[in-house]
């Protein structure tokens, strides 16, 4: 495989940072091995910091891989924080999309610091949904 994953154990949740090229196999291999890592470790909550390197997949190499994983992956999770400071396309956002309409608790960052802060409002029970500062619009 040409992808690192490194997995730290937080107090609350798993922190995943996974670096290497950004391809299919990549990005389906290591959402199996966090999903393997989280079901062996009971740890339901995770944040996954993407690193990958090279082209972005295109929008049905994303669909492919968030639906058909989405089915394994469902009633494992109590939420998953998923940085990507490159989606600059909307692709991961998309991909966000298809999760959740499938039931995977999952919301898309563009920093570690807004992923940890949506986490912890998690572990304190939090139940609205966090909006990283970049994307909340005024009324005005």
């Amino acid at each position: 495989m040409s992808y690192k994953l490194t997995i730290t154990q937080k107090p609350t949740y798993l922190h995943a940072i996974v670096t290497g090229q950004n391809t299919r196999k990549n990005v389906a291999g290591y959402l199996e091995e966090i999903l393997r890592e989280c079901t062996d470790r009971g740890c339901p909550r995770v944040l996954i910091e993407k690193r990958l390197e090279g082209p972005r997949l295109g929008t049905l190499d994303v669909f492919k891989i968030a639906s058909g994983g989405s089915g394994r992956a469902r009633g494992c999770f109590e939420a998953i924080a998923y940085v990507d400071e490159s989606d600059k396309d909307g692709l991961v956002k998309f991909a966000e999309n298809v999760a959740v309409n499938r039931a995977i608790p999952v919301m898309v960052f563009s920093t570690v610091s807004d992923a940890e802060k949506w986490l912890q409002e998690k572990d304190r029970g939090g139940t609205q949904q966090y909006a990283p500062a970049d994307t909340i619009k005024s009324p005005h």
